[in-house]
């Protein structure tokens, strides 16, 4: 089932296989998208569908060095080159939107300020990636810090960040996407204000499993009306404990969280099993669950193998799969696995920050243009 097409919204998908976001730190001055970049995505867009890295929704919600926005006309500019080149080599791409929320650090930010989350809570051991001395990405020469102590949102500052996750969907679609995933995973702003140990608030947005979700909500709704419901898509991440971010009951939450998205109506649920090696596969009673809860597309990741693909979709858990790391490597991943080809080893060193080195120089069996599924 893997190499058969599929209808996600608006889009015709050759095939089911999907390259989540993943952060590689490449963007140049002013946080834009460069012609390399252009050259990374569209290498990768025999894939059934492309979500391009996290890309700050603002200035103060970024989280690491040399991460692209989607805030300024320049962003929205550089982005158009990216998509396309997708579009061009016959792909398909959404937009992960992004705010890091308190993983940040006070160099990041504007004026030097704290990070921002539903509540002052420091996660301790949770880093980020700086650019102390100013050298760009190509020098790749960044350094891993503890993130910096966050302050408490205002009320009228959560309605601003809503607002600002809007203007974002609509900057992405004038840059030629074909979509946007929200990201409501990995301890970031979105699940900051879903996990109860991340949100001790007693307003509005804290305390109830209601209150907690109310700012996925409210962002799902409004970029739903900015762009469309059919173009939107959410990231979850139930059992992982990424930058801290833990709910004492994960299974409650999040299907409840997923009956939400499910009644606003957007394209797909993207589900993040496992990251790197930080959580446990989800038990099948969770995944049928998921599916009961939501109606529309259900995409999952975390360290899939075709074999284990392959049984996610015959079983009915999900509609798409996405490969993170072996896209890295394996720009022609969908080919590799349908002609059952050995992969590439990715370069951990040159994950985040570089140039073309461990990015876009990494072999295929056919050139780009030819490796389709």
């Amino acid at each position: 089932m893997l190499f058969t097409p599929y209808t996600l919204g608006h889009l015709s998908l050759p095939n089911r296989i999907v390259m989540p976001p993943m952060t590689r730190s490449r963007a140049a001055a002013g946080e834009v998208a460069t012609p390399l970049m252009a050259e990374y995505y569209a290498q990768r867009a025999s894939a059934g569908l492309l979500i391009s890295e996290g890309t700050q929704i603002s200035r103060q919600g970024q989280g690491y060095a040399w991460t692209p926005g989607m805030f300024a006309p320049e962003q929205i500019k550089g982005w158009q080159q990216v998509t396309e080149a997708v579009h061009r080599n016959g792909g398909r791409i959404f937009a992960q939107l992004w705010h890091v929320g308190r993983v940040s650090h006070t160099s990041l930010q504007p004026n030097g300020d704290a990070p921002v989350s539903p509540s002052a809570i420091l996660a301790e051991g949770v880093k980020v990636f700086v650019d102390p001395h100013g050298n760009g990405p190509q020098a790749g020469a960044g350094e891993m810090i503890q993130h910096s102590m966050p302050r408490e949102l205002t009320i009228p500052e959560i309605k601003a960040i809503v607002e600002e996750y809007a203007q974002a969907a609509r900057n992405a679609i004038a840059a030629g996407f074909d979509g946007v995933e929200l990201h409501g995973a990995n301890g970031y702003l979105i699940e900051q204000f879903i996990d109860s140990q991340t949100n001790r608030r007693t307003d509005e947005y804290g305390g109830s499993l209601e209150n907690r979700l109310r700012f996925l909500k409210e962002v799902t709704a409004a970029v739903a009306d900015a762009i469309g419901k059919e173009r939107v898509g959410v990231r979850q991440a139930p059992l992982t404990t990424l930058m801290g971010a833990i709910d004492d009951h994960p299974e409650e939450t999040y299907i409840a969280a997923a009956r939400i998205l499910d009644e606003i109506g957007i394209a797909y649920i993207h589900i993040a099993e496992a990251d790197w090696d930080n959580a446990p596969v989800m038990p099948v009673a969770f995944k049928e669950a998921y599916r009961k809860a939501f109606s529309g597309t259900l995409i999952y990741a975390g360290k899939y193998t075709l074999e284990r693909a392959e049984e996610a979709l015959q079983n009915n858990w999900a509609d798409l799969i996405a490969f993170g790391r072996p896209f890295i490597a394996n720009p022609d991943l969908p080919y590799r696995l349908q002609h059952n080809l050995p992969l590439n080893t990715p370069d951990r060193t040159s994950f985040f920050g570089g140039g073309a080195n461990g990015y876009t120089d990494y072999p295929t069996y056919l050139p780009k243009e030819k490796a389709t599924v």
